[in-house]
């Protein structure tokens, strides 16, 4: 079942007794617009700092390498924009960046991000990853490309993507938290190599040789 605006608000007001029962998002600056009533959604906002690639540093990003983790701290340059300054998103540019809000989802709920259509309609692409699952705790990282023929200014506070809930069946118990990567993370986060995939992979490429 997916939540109102109406719903999300009176959880956000209204909050459970129980603290791991809670849906927490701060700060909503705009309470009004950003859960409007009739939608079934909540508008959060750009923060203010960006991971750019530095294409210019690696020849490749190869997740079966073995310094494909510092590569990846080779590939990224942290740039911080003040609020009222802008970002400049270049076409084909690909870059992380950040919610202002800090989000916690309780167990019985799942978040998808989805990009706001204003955005889209500049060519802006929000997010390819966009589930976010029960027990999330930090920041959101969005992918942020633009696959359109002009440069895209980006300003951090402004509105930009929805997060739509829906409730999480789970039997007679509640689901228990499972630790994640990017738990707690506080700005946009990139994941290194994923251990067991990379193993099973490399064995497989060892048998073509």
């Amino acid at each position: 079942m997916i939540l109102s605006a109406d719903r999300v608000r009176q959880l956000l007001d209204s909050p459970p007794l129980k603290i791991e029962d809670r849906l927490v998002i701060s700060p909503v600056l705009d309470p009004k617009n950003q859960l409007k009533a009739g939608s079934a959604s909540i508008d959060i906002r750009l923060g203010q700092r960006f991971y750019v690639p530095l294409r210019a540093k690696i020849s490749r990003l190869d997740r079966l390498s073995d310094d494909h983790d510092s590569n990846l701290e080779r590939y990224k340059d942290e740039t911080f924009v003040p609020i009222g300054d802008h970002f400049v998103l270049h076409p084909r540019q690909f870059v992380l960046g950040e919610s202002l809000e800090w989000i916690r989802l309780p167990g019985n709920l799942l978040a998808y991000v989805i990009g706001r259509s204003t955005w889209g309609r500049d060519g802006l692409v929000i997010a390819t990853a966009i589930a976010v699952h029960p027990y999330f705790a930090g920041v959101l990282t969005l992918e942020l490309s633009n696959i359109g023929e002009i440069p895209v200014y980006l300003y951090p506070g402004s509105s930009i993507a929805q997060l739509i809930f829906t409730s999480v069946e789970s039997g007679s118990t509640a689901l228990p938290p499972v630790p994640s990567v990017f738990q707690m993370q506080t700005g946009p986060n990139r994941r290194g190599s994923d251990i067991e995939d990379a193993a099973i992979l490399k064995r497989f490429r060892k048998k073509l040789k």
